[in-house]
């Protein structure tokens, strides 16, 4: 009979959908979940004559996904791992560099400060000591810096090697995910999970790069660089590599199928990107211009000092000692020079003159040419080199609240089309239920008319 067929067909449809349900509740809390529902759909009369309809039929079991809004979130990865990578190297820089007891602005003010002291008796062996041993203590500080920079450099390095390869991992991942998805919408099979999963891979490949990503017709997404070139195609996936240069630098290559790519230095996004900024644009420059700070001004003094004579009427004898190439030693005060030997006087047969300690302490005024600020005095470069520092810092933490904002905003947009609602998913508990029971008294109406037809009959 059409009424048990159709009713029978309804309380099938309302197994599905709660099934669905079912599904949707079992995994609200369920990371990158996207709620599915039944799609119903009326069978038309197979016949023609007075007939309402062969029933119901699940057409299909949707997703409720939005391809705009995923792209949204993913986007805002990027910007948030940007940003957010960066922050701890440029925090831990702006307290090192700021700090009092290790910044080089007090290491230069007590060091000149020593030179001032040794003005009101140029002759005192103390006064002349102090100067060496406040100049041992400048030089660390310059020592530490370089030490400091040279460490964040070198982790920055470590970070970008770890984070190629996870996005090699993920690439392969997604790659792996595409083939499983084609095939299981070749036999039928619901793919949600799958897709789930994938999205989450993307989502986590997005904070490590910016990606470009696009569906295809078979259900697969092709996965690319910002730049264009791709990551992951069909079931292929391209691979990062990370090459060291002569120079201390790095450069990264993809390669895909047998072609090889090298990657631009900047516009790469996510992680990748931040790191390279924050090398390039912060450590790289700051690096060159303590090291400048430190030789030219290594250079200035000694010059001056043996333009003066010693305590014994001999030439001066240079006080620093400059080496570029070390990190840890890259500014020292030579072991073998006393205070006797610092050449204070202009004037050989005048000791206590002081007439060439002036210009000494002239040399915190000296021009120096630096590669991040320009041409600026010594007393000023260390300032100004902190309080650039502090402008990129403050304006990379506003990025970041701003990038945390568009995140938190572009999640929640998602969520409002594929998160699971559990009000909305307990409504459609009961609706389904009592579809289900009116199904079932409609099949239970119609045997207890079977059997008064069959009575009859008898």
């Amino acid at each position: 009979m059409s009424i048990i067929n159709n009713a029978l067909s309804g309380s099938l449809a309302a197994q599905v959908a709660l099934n669905a349900t079912s599904q949707n509740v079992a995994n609200v809390m369920t990371p990158g979940y996207t709620r599915q529902g039944a799609l119903l759909a009326s069978i038309k009369p197979a016949n023609s004559g007075l007939s309402a309809g062969n029933g119901v039929a699940v057409s299909a079991l949707t997703r409720f996904a939005d391809s705009y809004k995923s792209q949204q979130m993913w986007r805002a990865a990027s910007g948030l791992g940007q940003y957010n990578v960066a922050q701890p190297y440029l925090t831990q820089l702006e307290q090192v560099m700021g700090d009092e007891t290790s910044g080089l602005n007090s290491g230069l003010d007590a060091f000149f400060s020593a030179l001032n002291a040794a003005s009101v008796d140029p002759t005192s062996s103390p006064l002349r000591q102090q100067v060496i041993t406040t100049g041992e203590a400048l030089a660390q500080r310059f020592n530490s810096l370089n030490q400091v920079l040279s460490n964040q450099r070198a982790s920055v390095q470590q970070q970008r090697t770890a984070a190629v390869g996870q996005i090699n991992t993920l690439s392969m991942d997604v790659a792996a995910l595409n083939k499983q998805i084609a095939a299981a919408r070749a036999t039928g099979v619901n793919a949600s999970g799958l897709i789930d999963e994938r999205d989450l891979k993307i989502d986590s490949l997005a904070d490590l790069v910016g990606v470009q990503v696009v569906d295809q017709n078979d259900g697969t997404r092709s996965v690319s660089l910002r730049s264009g070139q791709p990551l992951v195609v069909g079931a292929l996936a391209a691979t990062l590599g990370v090459a060291s240069l002569a120079n201390g630098s790095q450069v990264m290559s993809l390669s895909f199928a047998r072609e090889s790519f090298k990657l631009p230095g900047s516009g790469l996004g996510g992680q990748l990107g931040g790191l390279e900024e924050l090398e390039r644009g912060v450590l790289v420059p700051t690096m060159q211009s303590v090291t400048d700070m430190a030789g030219q001004m290594a250079t200035a003094f000694n010059t001056q000092l043996t333009a003066g004579y010693a305590m014994n009427g001999s030439p001066g004898t240079p006080l620093f000692i400059f080496d570029a190439s070390s990190v840890t030693g890259m500014l020292r005060v030579d072991p073998s020079v006393v205070g006797q030997d610092l050449g204070f006087s202009s004037d050989a047969s005048l000791p206590g003159d002081s007439a060439n300690l002036k210009m000494l302490i002239a040399v915190q005024q000296a021009p120096l040419t630096l590669a991040s600020l320009g041409t600026v005095s010594l007393g000023d470069a260390a300032t100004q080199l902190v309080g650039k520092l502090g402008m990129v810092s403050q304006q990379n933490q506003t990025s970041l609240k701003t990038a945390q904002t568009v995140r938190s905003q572009s999640e929640d947009s998602w969520a409002s089309t594929s998160g699971v609602n559990q009000d909305e998913e307990a409504m459609n508990l009961v609706q389904y239920q009592q579809m289900y029971k009116s199904n079932m008294k409609v099949i239970a109406v119609a045997n207890e008319l079977f059997d008064a037809t069959l009575s009859m009959l008898g």
